[in-house]
């Protein structure tokens, strides 16, 4: 398993946003986990591009956050689902903004990407 190296810098709340929310899939995964995709076949269906074991690591590390509980039934094959906490809901109002602002200016974004993408050597202080 990874171990970091570099202790992270902890000092603001846009530090400590970004160490627990770091990760390509994180806030899709809070956000199919509000919408109801509990189990993480309905999660690996809801964002294909991701590998099971991302994933799983990613839903782990939202856990060790607090952010998701893991809920794991004793049947034959196993059952599990995760669901939000409390503390995990505080979030959904600001991924909600987040997506609302993208909505907003998705041709603008799609544009810039797209313009970076075809164009990797394009100097970034120049745009």
């Amino acid at each position: 398993m990874y171990e970091r190296k570099i202790i992270p810098n902890l000092n603001c709340g846009l530090d400590l946003i970004g160490e627990v929310l770091y990760g390509k899939w994180k806030i899709r995964l809070l956000w199919f986990i509000h919408q109801g995709h509990k189990r993480p076949s309905e999660l690996q269906r809801k964002i294909p591009d991701a590998s099971r074991r991302v994933l799983n690591v990613q839903l782990k590390e939202l856990e060790d956050h607090e952010l998701v509980t893991k809920t794991i039934y004793p049947v034959v094959p196993p059952k599990v689902e995760y669901s939000l906490t409390e503390f995990g809901m505080t979030l959904i109002p600001v991924i909600a903004s987040i997506g609302q602002w993208g909505d907003e200016h998705e041709e603008r974004l799609r544009k810039v990407i797209l313009k970076r993408i075809t164009n990797p050597d394009l100097d970034i202080d120049a745009v």
